[in-house]
């Protein structure tokens, strides 16, 4: 893969909308959970019926279901007890008897942070260091999902880009 102008932009990198897992707001929270754990993804970009961009949802905004309902985990403890494995797993129980009914549109992050195809990789990849997200989904001049760029296609790019160098020495 050569960079067009001597830049990579996102387009190069990032997982196209084809290869991408989405939900709709109106997905449950159930349904979402599941296709996380099977597909072991940590997040969603969550599109309308014409793949326009309509928010995100991750892992964090559905475990954060517990704390909305005001029961968080209370652990003031410095040594972790030996069975508080056994007590999270439980916790996460108690949280899955709370998505009943719920819908992803209640959870999700709405005006998510977007990139564009021709952003410059490395400013995809300064946002996602500064902000911390794990994702930023990649949209068209319409807002409608192309793709996303996720922390793992950087360090892939990285990798990339490190074995061309080497290569020309």
């Amino acid at each position: 893969m050569q960079p067009r102008s001597g830049l990579y932009t996102v387009g190069d990198f990032m997982t196209k909308k084809e290869d991408l897992h989405v939900v709709k707001p109106t997905t449950s929270v159930d349904e979402a959970l599941e296709i996380l754990v099977e597909n072991r993804i940590t997040g969603f970009p969550v599109i309308d019926d014409n793949w326009k961009l309509v928010g995100v949802v991750s892992d964090y905004d559905l475990l954060a279901l517990d704390s909305i309902s005001g029961h968080g985990l209370k652990d003031n403890n410095m040594f972790p007890e030996v069975d508080s494995t056994w007590k999270t797993f439980n916790e996460v129980q108690k949280l899955l008897s709370k998505t009943n009914g719920k819908l992803i549109g209640e959870l999700m992050t709405t005006a998510p942070m977007v990139v564009r195809e021709t952003t410059n990789l490395e400013d995809a990849a300064r946002l996602l260091l500064e902000t911390k997200f794990r994702r930023l989904p990649v949209v068209d001049a319409e807002g409608r999902l192309v793709g996303i760029i996720t922390r793992g296609n950087v360090v892939r790019a990285a990798l990339h880009m490190k074995q061309a160098n080497q290569k020309k020495e």
